[in-house]
């Protein structure tokens, strides 16, 4: 059975459409109108072996702060959706990824409550094309909040922001990956002694 995710938000400052199948192979189809955003995204899919489609038309007129979030949102509420009762799955993933000189530690937790630990090197470049290097955290702050996870990312050095950023995407999708992938000796057994997750 596919663990498929589909979720439409609508508001009067974005239209955002977000699918994820967690046992796709990498195929990525997405377009929010923020090229560096629209590439972490494919980093997403690809390293996570997510199939993930991304459509969303924004006010960015104004600028890339609501169509960054909203997505996000979305992301977060469709990666929630396909895990549905994640019965036999790992639960935990962690991922340690270079990208030239920086380093992103990423860990995470489907434990059903959602906290969010970041860190990164100070005094990055504001920018990377039309991307505010500021809204890493909140992106992860929103999908954190919709799927209901915990998740620690941690980059203890870096210099160029564009390797700061990418590593971490990169990090997450494997963490996230070996957390939602089925564990064939656990096929049945929901991973907690709560009896909840």
């Amino acid at each position: 059975m596919s663990r498929i995710g589909r979720v439409e938000r609508t508001t009067k400052e974005t239209s955002v459409v977000v699918e994820i199948d967690l046992d796709g192979s990498g195929k990525v189809d997405v377009s929010t109108g923020v090229g560096f955003y629209d590439h972490m995204l494919d980093q997403l899919g690809r390293h996570g072996l997510f199939d993930l489609t991304v459509k969303t038309e924004g006010d960015l007129h104004i600028d890339s702060h609501h169509t960054i979030e909203d997505t996000a949102l979305a992301l977060g509420a469709a990666f929630k959706q396909a895990l549905g009762d994640k019965v036999g799955i790992y639960r935990f993933g962690n991922c340690t990824v270079p990208l030239d000189e920086s380093l992103a530690q990423v860990t995470v937790d489907l434990s059903g409550r959602p906290y969010l630990v970041h860190t990164e090197p100070e005094k990055m470049a504001p920018m990377i094309g039309e991307y505010d290097t500021t809204m890493t955290r909140h992106i992860l702050e929103s999908f954190v909040a919709q799927a209901q996870i915990a998740l620690h990312v941690h980059v203890p050095y870096g210099r160029n922001a564009h390797h700061i950023v990418e590593c971490q995407f990169k990090a997450l999708a494997r963490a996230l990956r070996y957390a939602s992938e089925r564990d064939p000796r656990a096929a049945g057994i929901l991973p907690s002694t709560k009896g909840a997750l």
